[in-house]
């Protein structure tokens, strides 16, 4: 699942987009609620995970902007707020659940495995990416070219699937890192580069038409004439 995490605990924020990253979601992480919207608005998530108690933002007032934009997907929040009264408040307000801290990160598993049960808006065409050629399933974690299956790894999967939400648009190694490895993680650029190297062999070779391409001194892009369509 593609996750939109917020929470501005400098240390809780990345540990819950590693351990997410482990159970074969992908997770962006904001700190700063008050460019969350600027995620919502600008790209697709399956699952909105937002911290109650955040000094610039709440994660409440959040909600509630999300779901004033017509936004039906499901949120989870993380709160501290343990009684009666705050829950409801959390749950009239538009959260689909809410989550107590400090908690055990098998229970934030397992009610996000709850939520894709319960809540239909998470199987939707976004489960699926055609791009020239290529299909990703998020579901069933597979990858195939023109037909042929390529044997990807969790971040070879997890890279492709971050160039195809943003096909054909150049990408730089920040970006590449805070998506696939997380915003703390201590990777190099050059661990970078031999992971994209990697994942460039198995999805471009013995293909007439290569697709992922490096843009000197930017970063990477994938693309190829005439396809443009990410669906």
């Amino acid at each position: 699942m593609h996750i939109l995490l917020v929470e501005d605990d400098p240390k809780l924020g990345p540990l819950i987009q590693y351990k997410l990253s482990q159970e074969y979601h992908t997770v962006e992480w904001v700190s700063d609620p008050e460019l969350a919207m600027e995620y919502v608005q600008q790209t697709h998530y399956d699952l909105y995970i937002l911290d109650w108690m955040m000094p610039k933002k709440s994660g409440l007032k959040l909600c509630e902007e999300i779901r004033a934009s017509n936004d039906q997907t499901p949120i989870l929040m993380l709160t501290a707020r343990d009684a009666i009264d705050d829950r409801v408040t959390g749950l009239n307000r538009g959260a689909d659940d809410y989550l107590v801290k400090p908690f055990a990160f098998e229970e934030l598993f397992a009610r996000i495995h709850a939520l894709t049960r319960r809540i239909p808006v998470f199987m939707n065409q976004e489960q699926t990416c055609e791009y020239a050629g290529i299909t990703l399933n998020r579901l069933t974690h597979e990858v195939y070219r023109e037909g042929q299956l390529l044997p990807l790894t969790k971040k070879e999967f997890q890279l492709l699937d971050f160039f195809l939400r943003h096909a054909e648009k150049v990408l730089n190694r920040d970006q590449i890192v805070n998506y696939v490895w997380g915003l703390d993680a201590t990777i190099t650029p050059n661990a970078v580069d031999a992971a994209i190297k990697l994942l460039r062999k198995k999805v471009d070779d013995g293909f007439p038409h290569k697709l992922i391409h490096n843009v000197r001194g930017v970063g990477y892009r994938l693309y190829v004439a005439g396809e443009n369509e990410c669906v």
